[in-house]
């Protein structure tokens, strides 16, 4: 019998259907920004329809109720409980907050790599004439950290061990659970930027003893721009007092007294301001599509992907294949220049300095895997390198 849109042969190609883009390019860029689902396109129409019904009125009825909906979905997902869990509009400010929690003056000293994405070295970068010590530790193959460099930065004096859980040009995965107990050992605690790993990685950040973990609905949770998630372990979060805040970290917000400040309970006394809604929607609505998977099954699935690329990489141009996850990187020197030749064939990919980044995720095939990396090669023969 012909395959018809009804009768699709497995559930992957179900769960692409809802991504429409990969009906017309190869999405291989899911690392920068996931594929748009008309699940979430939907969830977004939902919000303007609210908004155009109920004016203002929808604050107190279904925006709010969507946010804590977003929270114990996103709770679940980690291993959490949903207090632990604050709501950001981006990565950025949840990382301001945090930063804003702690007295410096006896533990100066953050421990972090150079392999972070800048955002998180730029937080305490700028802090460094205030009292903040960036202890920077150097990667020895540019693809991770060993654990040891930790241990070896780590004293007494430091206050925090930043690291990604999966790093984002290389796409090696860092042991989390390994990195909170080096942070422990000294009195420390730790940070986990999981952007590139949340929604392809299973974690339980209970499990991995982790302090602080935050990502957002960017990349692979599927929910575009506009929504980020910061982690904090229940019993720190009730001994910090972060400074950076806006009312939705009072209380009682809806109380409006501006002659005390009442942290909420939970890692929510550290938001800020009102969060963007049509986001909070969107980002709901992936978290969804990942946990209707199961991010066990998607991990399983990108193994197959991940290997598929590496395979085919391996004859253009030795790739790493140590512990990655759904990023997968070839040197190239000029990578702009790649990814704009792989545009005009309807490959979407992205670069980094000296490196094509691919990304593969649930929605991709195997044939995509071995068509993208030999449209490369074929480049590299018309001397697009």
């Amino acid at each position: 019998m012909e395959k018809t849109t009804t009768q699709l042969s497995t559930p992957w190609e179900k769960y692409r259907a809802e991504f429409p883009i990969c009906q017309r390019k190869t999405y291989f860029n899911t690392c920068s920004l996931g594929a748009l689902s008309t699940r979430v396109a939907s969830a977004v129409r939902q919000f303007t329809e609210l908004w155009d019904v109920s004016g203002a009125a929808a604050w107190y009825g279904p925006w709010l109720a969507e946010i804590e909906r977003l929270r114990e979905r996103f709770a679940a997902l980690i291993g959490a409980w949903p207090d632990e869990i604050a709501i950001f509009p981006s990565v950025t400010t949840a990382l301001t907050a945090v930063a804003s929690a702690f007295d410096y003056r006896a533990r100066p000293r953050v421990v972090i790599s150079d392999l972070e994405f800048p955002t998180t070295v730029y937080q305490w970068l700028v802090k460094e004439p205030g009292g903040v010590t960036l202890e920077m530790i150097h990667s020895p193959d540019r693809l991770t950290i060993p654990v040891d460099e930790y241990a070896r930065a780590a004293d007494a004096h430091t206050q925090l061990l930043v690291a990604s859980h999966v790093y984002f040009t290389s796409g090696v995965i860092q042991d989390i659970a390994a990195v909170a107990r080096v942070a422990h050992q000294h009195g420390a605690h730790c940070l986990i930027d999981a952007y590139q790993s949340i929604g392809q990685l299973p974690a339980d950040v209970h499990v991995a003893g982790v302090d602080f973990l935050i990502t957002g609905g960017l990349k692979w949770l599927l929910g575009g721009p506009g929504v980020a998630y910061l982690y904090v372990r229940r019993d720190l979060a009730a001994q910090l007092r972060p400074t950076d805040v806006g009312w939705f970290a009072h209380r009682d917000q809806f109380a409006f007294d501006i002659q005390r400040f009442t942290y909420a309970d939970g890692a929510r006394r550290f938001e800020g301001g009102t969060p963007s809604v049509a986001a909070v929607y969107a980002g709901r609505a992936g978290i969804d599509i990942v946990a209707e998977l199961g991010v066990s099954r998607i991990r399983a699935h990108q193994i197959e992907l991940v290997s598929a690329v590496v395979d085919e990489a391996r004859r253009l141009r030795p790739a790493h294949t140590e512990e990655l996850a759904g990023i997968v990187t070839i040197p190239r020197e000029d990578p702009k220049a790649v990814v704009a030749a792989l545009s005009q064939r309807g490959i979407i990919v992205d670069a980094r300095p000296g490196l094509v980044r691919l990304s593969p995720y649930f929605y991709n095939t195997p044939e995509e895997c071995a068509g993208v990396v030999a449209a490369i090669a074929e480049l590299e023969k018309q001397g697009i390198t």
